[in-house]
């Protein structure tokens, strides 16, 4: 299958130093440790990681879409591996053995510019937006029944839309009247009959396709799923970092490392000894004004950093 875009990695060196440090990490022999990128994509990451590796470094990485997994196959390197997996099972890996996990989530260019994969409104295509296209049902599948009030308590809660019941009942009338909703467009065309006001610059349909996205990939269970994974797979001094492209990922991860970065004590039984603190909050950063000239997709970005403590 042809891809067409060019992806280009977002806080693409940022993320490489925050994860494997510099002459502060705890770790003398940083270079050499296991390292996880969580989220294949195109490679970028992966490939300044592998850069920055010591002989002795090993980096395994992980992607559910099998376009990305074939791109892999040109890395030609044996101390990366990939797995053609959700990133949620980075739990397979051995408790504290991780150096540093990172994980870019969203979409990369190639899925999104590629119509044949659903994922935009700006080319018409089947309405699919599955990450891994060899399993699981699409977006056309799942409204071909889905019952109203379903759709419009997805459309409200992962796209954070104010029309999601107007948008819903459209959806289930179109069906009703013309038979399943099949392509890109017609969806656009359906949200943007039914939207009719919405901020400027910003296409009707944004929300709708961001919303059946996460949810047909459950996305955000996964990413929930693939932070306590990591805390278990980091061994002490190890670096999270994680970059995010809207607010319903950024809030689980700020929360997710907020929650761990404290001593928590039990009021019941003030004599206790405190819930020990698991991470430490390194930092938040967002692409500067260069970064975001040459590719506007980075302006939503925002990445987090922990690093794990002594348990």
């Amino acid at each position: 299958m042809q891809e067409t875009g060019h992806h280009t990695t977002v806080l693409l060196g940022e993320a490489v130093d925050a994860l494997l440090g510099d002459a502060a990490h705890p770790y003398p022999d940083a270079a050499s440790g296991l390292y996880v990128d969580a989220t294949f994509g195109r490679g970028g990451h992966s490939m300044r990681i592998l850069s920055a590796l010591s002989p002795q470094g090993r980096l395994v990485a992980f992607d559910r879409d099998p376009q990305a997994v074939a791109c892999a196959a040109d890395i030609q390197d044996a101390r990366f591996s990939i797995r053609h997996e959700a990133f949620s099972n980075v739990c397979a890996l051995d408790s504290g053995s991780v150096s540093g996990v990172l994980m870019d989530l969203g979409v990369s260019s190639p899925q999104i510019d590629s119509p044949e994969r659903g994922f935009s409104f700006r080319f018409d295509g089947p309405l699919d937006m599955r990450m891994d296209t060899s399993r699981g049902m699409s977006v056309a599948q799942w409204l071909a029944k889905a019952e109203v009030d379903t759709i419009a308590e997805v459309i409200r809660e992962y796209g954070e839309e104010r029309f999601a019941g107007a948008i819903a009942k459209a959806i289930v009338a179109r069906r009703q009247a013309r038979g399943p909703i099949a392509s890109t467009a017609e969806l656009a065309q359906i949200v943007a009959d039914t939207v009719k006001t919405r901020e400027a610059g910003q296409n009707p349909a944004t929300r709708t396709f961001q919303a059946f996205r996460i949810f047909i990939n459950a996305e955000l269970e996964e990413l929930r799923q693939a932070l306590d994974a990591s805390l278990n797979i980091l061994k002490v001094g190890g670096r999270l970092v994680v970059i995010s492209f809207h607010s319903l990922e950024d809030r689980i991860v700020k929360q997710f490392i907020a929650s761990h970065a404290r001593e928590e004590y039990d009021r019941r039984n003030p004599f206790a000894a405190p819930k020990i603190m698991q991470l430490k909050a390194l930092g938040r950063i967002k692409p500067g004004a260069a970064e975001l000239s040459a590719n506007p997709r980075a302006r939503s970005a925002i990445m987090r950093v922990a690093q794990r403590m002594p348990a």
